[in-house]
């Protein structure tokens, strides 16, 4: 699962590489999404993958025992993905406006602001 999941954080965030380096600002927008995923994915994916665990508690109530840490989720990557993914929710809107006021105001979606002669 470690090496299926880093494979894929790796081809996410190459393509999001890729797409930075091309010439139109909108697959430049596209780039800095997709690598801002992959830090997303690998942010949560450090606070270890568990399927059907429970949520933070602090006591076993029918028991009244405290419960061991080990076996519980951590909650702390989902509130930092969380963040992350409100953030560069809006980010990717002021972003875009830049790039609709920018094309609006010169002609062309080309990042160097003109197209190359052919």
């Amino acid at each position: 699962m470690e090496a299926v999941m880093s494979l894929a954080i790796g081809i996410v965030f190459a393509a999001g590489i890729w797409l930075v380096l091309r010439p139109r600002s909108f697959q430049v927008l596209a780039g800095l999404m997709l690598m801002s995923y992959a830090v997303n994915l690998f942010i949560f994916a450090m606070g270890r993958l568990w399927v059907d665990k429970p949520p933070l508690i602090s006591v076993d109530k029918a028991a009244g025992t405290p419960i061991d840490p080990a076996v519980l989720a951590d909650p702390l990557p989902q509130a930092l993905v969380l963040t992350a993914i409100v953030i560069g929710f809006a980010t990717t809107a002021l972003y875009l406006v830049v790039m609709i006021g920018a094309r609006g105001l010169t002609g062309t979606d080309h990042v160097d602001g003109r197209e190359p002669e052919a």
